[in-house]
């Protein structure tokens, strides 16, 4: 990626002075584009000392989901009490702990003063602002209503952000009992077996079939564990370069299994669904006209079937069809989802229907996450007690056999 310093013109007698983060010129100027201003003059930025809004050090800088959240809600606070949104960046920059992000914040205040846009500003950080955020934020400004924008940002990333940390903290659980579990037996098949192994060898008699896998088992994890170490490091790395870019066929692949997938299923879809529907509904109550929503909406989902599905969505309705007929003719959409959607449409409360939308699907969510959890408890039990169990057989049928011989 590249760094493009460029002015812009926002309406009839605004200009806007900015950076901007493109790959090529042309790119640049699409970008420009979608943001709603009029490109005047692009030039690329090859001396980092010389951009005026940013630097590429920051420009790579991560932060923590939650701390753009608190960040968001802070400045909404301050600017809906009345304070200038100059002097509620310098307040939120002198607070911030993270040395970069204070940075950051400072750059977009130099950046404001100099006459851009707060949207514009934060556009140069997409690691931290995407897209969807600085269109927000843009329709904020552009409505006279930015702490309104914000705080509807905040509440949405906090809704998002606790669905990730239901989800998160639903499976800790389960997780946890099966590496404990995993731990158990392959301390038992490592460390204990081997011990046994000399005592069944002096007994001189054929071992039973059960006796004979368990033993074959723990030979192989106490003498071949260097195989196992080196195909572990190997499979890790091949999914890593595969995932580094993975291919489309294999991304619909994926899409499927999930969507398919028994009980889990359920969860993806409805997880999709509450988050597409929550932001199209934030996009449409901020002002952002419908086919620009869907647009920004999109890449919330990530599963590739829903995207596709979505496009064709939007070019229907770029022809003039409903966004409730289009979604009709998707067998992945449920149908309680597109008669909410048609009803909405029809009634001119599109916005409300979506709500609704977002609102039921978040609450599933959570159930299908409950349910979820309380059926894999249970299931990992029985796998756990079933390979425990088969271990302490097949570790015991030796000596009833010899107890039998010898009565």
């Amino acid at each position: 990626m590249g760094l493009f310093k460029y002015k812009a013109k926002k309406g009839p007698n605004k200009i806007i002075k900015a950076v901007i983060n493109a790959s090529s010129r042309q790119e640049a100027i699409d970008k420009i584009s979608e943001m709603g201003y009029l490109p005047m003059f692009i030039e690329e930025v090859h001396d980092v000392g010389s951009a005026t809004f940013s630097n590429k050090k920051l420009d790579r800088v991560k932060l923590k989901s939650k701390q753009v959240t608190v960040f968001t809600r802070q400045l909404a606070i301050l600017l809906r009490s009345g304070v200038p949104i100059l002097k509620g960046l310098l307040i939120l920059a002198e607070q911030a702990l993270h040395a970069d992000f204070k940075a950051i914040l400072n750059t977009i205040n130099a950046q404001i003063k100099d006459g851009n846009s707060l949207s514009a500003a934060l556009s140069a950080y997409p690691n931290i602002f995407s897209p969807l955020y600085v269109s927000l934020v843009r329709a904020g400004e552009d409505s006279g209503t930015l702490d309104v924008s914000l705080l509807r940002i905040a509440e949405y990333r906090q809704k998002q952000e606790q669905i990730f940390t239901n989800i998160k903290t639903a499976l800790t659980y389960p997780i946890l009992m099966a590496l404990v579990g995993t731990g158990t037996i392959i301390f038992m098949l490592t460390f204990v077996m081997p011990r046994l192994l000399g005592i069944f060898t002096r007994l001189g008699q054929e071992l039973p079939l059960p006796t004979k896998i368990l033993i074959s088992i723990s030979n192989f994890l106490t003498q071949g564990w260097v195989w196992l170490v080196i195909l572990g490091i190997g499979s890790s790395l091949l999914l890593y370069f595969k995932n580094s870019a993975p291919s489309r066929r294999r991304k619909i692949f994926i899409s499927q299994l999930k969507l398919k997938f028994p009980v889990f299923g359920d969860v993806f879809l409805k997880a999709e669904l509450a988050r597409f529907s929550r932001t199209l509904e934030l996009l449409l109550n901020s002002g952002v006209h419908v086919l620009n929503a869907l647009q920004r909406s999109i890449p919330i989902i990530e599963n590739e079937i829903m995207q596709d599905e979505l496009k064709k969505a939007y070019k229907a309705i770029e022809q003039g069809e409903s966004f409730g007929s289009t979604l009709e003719q998707s067998a992945v959409f449920p149908k309680f989802m597109v008669n909410l959607i048609s009803v909405g449409e029809e009634s001119g409360n599109l916005e409300d229907a979506l709500k609704e939308l977002a609102f039921t699907y978040e609450e599933e969510t959570d159930e299908a996450v409950k349910v979820m959890t309380n059926l894999l408890e249970p299931i990992m039990i029985l796998i756990m007690g079933i390979v425990v169990g088969f271990i302490i057989i097949s570790m015991l049928l030796p000596v009833f056999q010899l107890n039998v011989m010898v009565n």
